[in-house]
């Protein structure tokens, strides 16, 4: 319990815990309206052709076939983000990877749409494919799209250069560098997209959706159906995880909802898993270069970093994920001279976007490990060197982020006591490994998408004669808990429990605007929201208090449903007498709240990318096992300490950290998505290896608390930045243990076997050769 507050503080369960657990949660594939038809997607199986000819009369003569849209049906384009709206309901000229949707067919039946859709005849003309983010740099034959750069398909290029990194290169004492590769990796949540849109008598439209983004959702619905928002509703049903892979608005959501216009009958469809990955939005492909000078006593001199990523067929985010692979380079150390070059290409492959830690995973990785290597030639402890590195609180970064608190010293020396770190670097057995990996990641985006002036995040609050408060919001519970994070706001503000709050937080036409659950928005931005609309009933309250007390209103605190005079105990009003007294005259009590980041950053071409109201932080120790016989590693235990601001609730806070342990592991270990021909090879749970129960390890979560004064009681994030740390620490704990720097994920057992093997075949064996490597 958090001392001084009553709510904030405590292990709670989250408030839709007890729906999901008992099954009364309703999901996409949960909702059933009568009369409903069955839609299927006839997906391209090619990867870049144009459109010469669309037959649908074989399909619409089939019994059940009801109704059929095409490109034709729609012409305008959307897209998550204003810069990059190049996206089509369905394809209108021609497809650009394998799955891009050409047609749907709703009919009364599953197997009868998929009947339809075999039926569909579609003449291509074959075009050049590009599955190679390296040619995409040069102008090619035809652009996958029109409006990319001097023909190539390079979709966004960022060069940002603070300071003179030549010259600090030259006076580095060392300069490790190094060239990392990364593939693409997939959400891998377990519900599917389900996706249902009903036709409303009045000629509305509403559709029900898992998303993490209804108010972007709502927005690219009025656009391609040429509908003003106010006659379109988004429902979002029940998450069954997103981790960013339902932040976009999507096709498929288009699809259904211009079926159900066309036929005027409710129209739903469920994903099967290689829909899923042919859906994608995963994290980005790609090669991170990068260098960091050093002096001799340790000092990080500058930081040298190029990305290029493979953006697959669309934009998504891919905009922000260019700025993001540099920017978040300057943190958690300070970084005195800084140069970043990124490279965002189109290729004829599925989209990628946003995925938990977004933009910073790839990069921390490979900043991470060549940290390790300068610790190594200068022979200093890599604890030490991060902690003689690392920001202060109350700070700027080169590029002009903001920095308010900062957790990460105590987080480095947390990890560093409890793993028994100084006993274990140096000491394990061969085949045995430890090392540390670092991280920072934003508090919600400080500019919005749409760059207007609304509030970023807006709270509603309402109560009548029950006393109970219902609080209206659109931000996305997805599982993140954000739900809770504005109950227990509300409850703190107005001494109330738990049960006395309700959240609605599914429907647009009764939620105010808030933009969604991605860039760890949530718990900051909703929660102040949240605590802001709660004080102004409090205020109404206090007031009902004097009036039946005479005692002044400013004297009263809020606890156990009671309003308690400071100055004088033995005044004690009631809450529902207190609220009694506000009804009258008056009725409901209603209040909003809001928030809006504060005005920050530079003026430089891309200040505001990355542009955070706080920081979290966060280090993390992990152990590796290689098994010496097939180049096998594991990881037997982790520790991850995670700068929170204040934990408003620490039993979720653990989940979370917990969850990026386990999603940061799978892409350091086992994950890839993998191509043959721009075609997908793996996409189902089989072949897609996450993480099972036995390869888990054992985690140790360390919740620190700087209380930051911009978040709601103190509070940051803790959704996503716990992520970046764990795939560093399992790469420099893979050199400790055997001597071998993986320089591509996931770590593959036949690479690290192939060094185990060239060690053996050399003369001085295991034991000489990593004498003489330093370990």
């Amino acid at each position: 319990m958090t001392q001084g507050f009553k709510v904030v503080g405590r292990r709670l369960p989250l408030v839709d815990s007890w729906k999901k657990v008992t099954g009364a949660a309703v999901y996409g594939d949960d909702v059933r309206f009568p009369n409903t038809l069955i839609c299927r997607l006839l997906r391209s199986t090619l990867p870049h052709a144009r459109i010469l000819r669309i037959d649908t009369s074989a399909a619409e003569a089939i019994p059940g076939v009801r109704a059929i849209v095409t490109g034709a049906d729609a012409s305008a384009r959307f897209g998550v983000l204003p810069i990059s709206q190049d996206e089509e309901a369905l394809a209108i000229e021609k497809v650009r990877y394998v799955g891009d949707i050409v047609a749907a067919v709703a009919a009364d039946d599953e197997e009868t749409a998929r009947q339809g859709v075999a039926a569909i005849e579609v003449v291509y003309e074959r075009l050049p494919d590009y599955f190679d983010i390296d040619e995409g740099l040069d102008p090619v034959e035809e652009p996958i799209h029109a409006w990319t750069r001097d023909g190539s398909n390079c979709q966004k290029r960022v060069d940002q250069h603070f300071g003179d990194v030549d010259a600090a290169l030259d006076a580095g004492k060392v300069k490790p560098q190094g060239h990392f590769s990364f593939i693409g990796v997939g959400h891998a949540f377990t519900e599917p997209h389900s996706v249902t849109a009903v036709p409303e008598p009045d000629g509305r439209m509403t559709l029900y959706t898992p998303t993490q983004v209804p108010h972007y959702v709502h927005r690219a619905l009025a656009k391609v159906l040429e509908m003003p928002m106010h006659r379109i509703k988004v429902f979002r049903t029940a998450v069954g995880g997103g981790f960013g892979g339902k932040s976009d608005p999507f096709p498929h959501e288009m699809a259904v909802c211009l079926l159900a216009r066309k036929i005027q009958r409710p129209i739903r469809l469920t994903f099967d898993r290689e829909e899923i990955f042919l859906t994608n939005r995963g994290r980005h492909p790609g090669i991170v270069d990068v260098q960091i000078p050093v002096s001799e006593d340790g000092k990080i001199l500058a930081m040298d970093v190029n990305a290029v990523i493979d953006g697959g067929a669309f934009g998504s985010f891919g905009v922000v994920t260019t700025y993001y692979n540099g920017i978040f380079s300057q943190g958690p150390y300070k970084v005195p001279e800084f140069r970043y070059s990124g490279r965002r290409v189109y290729t004829n492959k599925a989209p990628c976007g946003a995925m938990r830690g977004h933009g910073a995973v790839n990069a921390r990785y490979a900043i991470e490990s060549v940290l390790d290597m300068a610790a190594e030639e200068l022979n200093l402890d890599p604890i030490e060197m991060r902690l003689d590195n690392v920001l202060e609180p109350y700070s700027k970064t080169t590029n002009e982020f903001r920095i308010t608190s900062n957790g990460i010293v105590e987080c480095l020396e947390r990890c560093r006591d409890e793993s028994e770190w100084p006993s274990k670097k140096g000491n394990l057995p061969f085949g045995k490994g430890i090392g540390v990996g670092c991280g920072f990641f934003i508090s919600g985006s400080a500019l919005p998408i749409h760059q207007t002036r609304t509030p970023q995040s807006t709270v509603h609050l309402q109560i009548d004669v029950d006393g109970g408060v219902t609080a209206h919001s659109m931000g996305a519970e997805i599982g993140q808990g954000s739900d809770t994070v504005i109950a227990i706001a509300v409850a703190e503000v107005l001494g109330l429990t738990m049960d006395f709050i309700r959240v609605r937080s599914d429907d647009s036409d009764t939620a105010p605007l808030d933009l969604g659950a991605y860039s760890s928005r949530g718990c900051f931005m909703i929660g102040n929201a949240a605590r802001e609309a709660a004080l102004v009933i409090r205020k109404k309250l206090s007031r009902a208090a004097e009036r039946l007390s005479g005692h002044p209103a400013d004297d009263f605190d809020f606890e156990d449903a009671k309003l308690i005079a400071l100055s004088d105990p033995s005044i004690v009003i009631s809450y529902f007498e207190a609220l009694t007294e506000a009804l009258a005259d008056n009725g409901a009590l209603i209040a909003k709240g809001w928030y809006q980041s504060p005005r920050m950053g530079g003026s430089f071409k891309g200040a505001g990318a990355g542009l955070a109201p706080a920081y979290s932080f966060n280090a993390s120790v992990a152990e590796v096992d290689v098994d010496l016989e097939t180049g096998l590693v594991t990881c037997p235990r982790i520790w991850l300490a995670h700068d929170c601001g204040r934990a408003l609730n620490p039993l979720a806070v653990e989940g979370q950290i917990e969850g990026c342990i386990h999603m940061g592991l799978g892409q350091a270990l086992m994950e890839e998505m993998r191509y043959s021909k721009g075609r997908i090879s793996n996409p189902h749970l089989l072949d897609y290896k996450i993480l099972g129960p036995f390869e888990t390890p054992e985690m140790h979560v360390l919740i620190v608390e700087s209380e930051d004064k911009e978040g709601p009681f103190g509070a940051k994030e803790s959704g996503e930045g716990p992520l970046l740390p764990v795939l560093p620490a399992i790469g420099n704990a893979l050199y400790n243990a055997i001597g071998y720097r993986a320089y591509d994920l996931p770590i593959r057992p036949e690479k690290v076997f192939a060094h185990l093997e060239k060690m053996r075949k050399s003369e001085t064996g295991f034991s000489k050769t990593w004498e003489t490597n330093g370990r």
